[in-house]
Parts: structure tokens; sequence; C-alpha cells
């Protein structure tokens, strides 16, 4: 069953580009030139929308030109004589591809979502998997889904042998030299290392858990994300073990051993762990965002440093959805619309080692770009706890362009 926003004809499968819907493009296609000179330049352009690109603290009216599945030039009133297509984003606004730091993307195992079909054309060519395969089941995640993705897919190797469909299980199965070993054999699209801090999943061996992720980790030369959320250890002593350029993911959860002390201050692990790199992401996902947590670390000028969203077969259908509407319940929530958008490009790309450059349009970056409506009216969200909040704006994505094709959301 098609789900909210989607694609105007077909779904992106074969990485085929769509037709585009007229209220897009006047003439119902990326119109091209009348004239293809020999002096032409570029392979498409992007004409008339207001560029948000906070790597290079931009926001105008520009237009973007793309050559070669490259950013070729951002500049004002390029003529359209010189590109081969021309797309109009007039009243809409152009920025980098999103990045979602925390998806789901094994199709079909778990809870894992198809990213082509929830990321893609939600506006995010690029989504980073959360760990849902293990060292032992790997291969066959790379061959089946990490290869035949038209979303640029990267992912975190779980430190359990299975992934998060199983979790670690006994810790014979937790072994750090087979887990670095798996990433180490499969970058560049392995990009880090993953584990889960629950008592659900790890239970009292959390830290011994925790111990081998940072030892795979290390091996391997690479971050570790680190879901945390109603541990059976306390937070202090396991943000001390996160390195700089590890990442803690749920930040904002409501359960036991959080971020807040009794009295709702930032504990001061976690400002330390802030100060000497580790990245704090909020992933919403299921059960892990509560508004009253997240307006208490803002009143503390603790925010975090990138917007993602879990996203999994049940995430996309409730509360989540994917990750403009995250990006717009962070604006709810009052981080600005220039922030919350550098939250999912530049931030995001400082966090893993994507193989190529993204989260930005700077000429000679990778050709990913994202096309958004800004609606004006009142929006609902809701957080993992039945907490509501109200927006103003929301974002709805319109149109991407990714692997130099370009992609349209007919809604």
């Amino acid at each position: 069953m098609l789900n909210r926003r989607e694609f105007s004809k077909y779904f992106v499968t074969g990485g085929a580009a769509l037709l585009a819907p007229s209220s897009l493009w006047p003439a119902g296609n990326p119109t091209a030139s009348p004239q293809q000179p020999a002096n032409q330049t570029f392979d498409l352009l992007i004409e008339g929308g207001t560029v948000i690109d906070p790597a290079q603290n931009i926001h105008a009216s520009l237009d973007v030109a793309i050559k070669n599945g490259k950013i070729a030039e951002v500049s004002k009133d390029i003529p359209k004589e010189r590109a081969l297509k021309v797309v109009s984003a007039k009243e809409k606004i152009v920025t980098p591809g999103f990045i979602d730091v925390h998806a789901h993307c094994y199709d079909g195992v778990g809870l894992g979502m198809n990213a082509d079909r929830y990321c893609l054309t939600r506006g995010v060519t690029t989504a980073v998997d959360a760990g849902s395969a293990g060292y032992a089941t790997f291969p066959n995640f790379r061959k089946y889904i990490l290869n035949t993705s038209t979303t640029r897919i990267v992912a975190l190797v779980n430190i359990g042998a299975i992934g998060t469909a199983m979790g670690p299980g006994s810790l014979d199965w937790v072994n750090p030299q087979l887990t670095a070993k798996a990433a180490t054999d499969n970058k560049p699209v392995v990009v880090g290392i993953k584990i889960q801090l629950s008592k659900a999943i790890t239970g009292a061996g959390d830290m011994e858990c925790l111990k081998r992720a940072v030892e795979a980790a290390e091996i391997a030369r690479l971050p570790l994300m680190a879901h945390i959320e109603d541990s059976y250890s306390p937070l202090p002593g396991i943000l001390k073990m996160l390195r700089k350029g590890d990442i803690y993911t749920h930040c904002y959860n409501s359960r036991t051993h959080g971020i807040l002390d009794a009295n709702g201050k930032i504990l001061p692990e976690a400002r330390e762990a802030r100060k000497r790199g580790v990245f704090f992401d909020p992933a919403q996902g299921q059960t892990h965002l509560n508004f009253e947590v997240a307006d208490k670390c803002f009143q503390q000028n603790f925010l975090p440093d990138t917007i993602s969203t879990d996203l999994t077969v049940i995430a996309v259908e409730r509360r989540v959805y994917d990750l403009p509407t995250m990006v717009s319940k962070f604006m709810a929530m009052g981080i600005g619309l220039d922030q919350a958008i550098g939250m999912v490009t530049s931030n995001a790309a400082r966090v893993f080692d994507y193989g190529a450059q993204v989260g930005t349009l700077r000429p000679g970056s990778e050709a990913d770009v994202s096309i958004f409506e800004l609606r004006d009216g009142e929006f609902e969200f809701e957080d993992s706890d039945g907490g509501k909040r109200t927006g103003r704006q929301m974002l709805v994505s319109k149109a991407v362009v990714r692997h130099a094709q370009v992609f349209v959301n007919a809604v």
C-alpha cells in the first residue's frame, strides 16, 4: 500500500527517473534547453529556488548547476541555454541531499524498511544503517541491500553476530575480532560499529559488551554508535568509555539512566563527552524521544549534533514517518530552519566517512540535491511517550537528485 508522500508513477526500484508533476515543472518534465550550443556546460540546472547550504552559510535565491554527477556551480542567474535540462524550483527550498545517520535498511529482515521508498522518496539521499547486520549476516546484507539500493546506504556492523534482529545474545557471540574483520573487509560501505545498551538487550552484561564493541571499533579504526536507553549500568560510566567521534544515539529518551540528573540538569559526564568530541543524536524510533527531556536539554544549551529517525517498518507509519518530518518536529521544538537543515546535512556529514563529499552543495561535491516545499499551517507532532507539540511549518519533499537522475514526488 502506498504510504503518505509517494513518487509520481512508480516507486524507485530500478533507479529510473520518474515523470514530474506539472506543479513542479510547468511542462510536466525537466525542460530541455531549446538549443544545445557548443559551449554547453551543464547536464542539469535547478533554477530559482532558495538554496540553504549551512556548510557554506548560504541562504539565498540561487541556481544550482550539475555536471557529470557533481555540483558544478551555485550562483545567480545561470543561463538556461547552458544546460541540457532545467528544473524549476521556484518558491521551493533547495538543499544538499539529507543524511539520516540512524536508520534500519535491511528490508524484509527484522524491522528493516526499504530505503528507496522511505528515504530517497523523502529527500534523503544518504542513510546509515545502524547495525541491522552483524559479522555473521553482513555478507547477505551487502549483497542484497547495499549493492542494489539507489539510496546511498552505508552501514554499521553490529557487535552482535546476527544484528538488531536478535541483539547480542550470549556473550560468546560478542566477538570484537570477528566484528572488526567484517567491518574492515567491507570498507568503504562500513563506516562504524554499533552496540545496543539496554536491560532488554544486554542486561547486566552491558559494560562487557561495550568494552568489546570499543575494542572492535579500535581494531577497525572506526567510530562506535552506542544505543543507550534504559541501560542496566548508569550513564556516566558508559559515557566515559565513548571516544572522540563516537555517537550517543537516543540521547533524549525518558527511561532510567538518562542524560538528566534527578534535578533535571545535564549530567556533567555528558558535557565532558561532548567536549572531547562525542556526537549526540536523538533518533526517535519507537521509544527514544521525550519532548520534556529535550526541552530541558535545549534550555541548558545542549542541542543535538544531528537529527535522525531510527526508521523501521513501524516508525514509517507512526510518530516518525521520515527525516523531513523529524526536521519539522525539531523546528516545532524551537530549532531554526537553517540550523535544523545543518543537522541533517553539514553536521551529519562530519559523523562518518561516506566515501564521497556529501552534505553540501559546494562545487565538486556529489550532486545529491533535495527540493522541498515549506508548508505553513498547524502540524501536530508526537514524541515516543504520547506527548504532543504543534508546529507552524512542515518540510515536504518534492524532488531529489541522486546518481545524476531526478526523482519526483507527486504529492
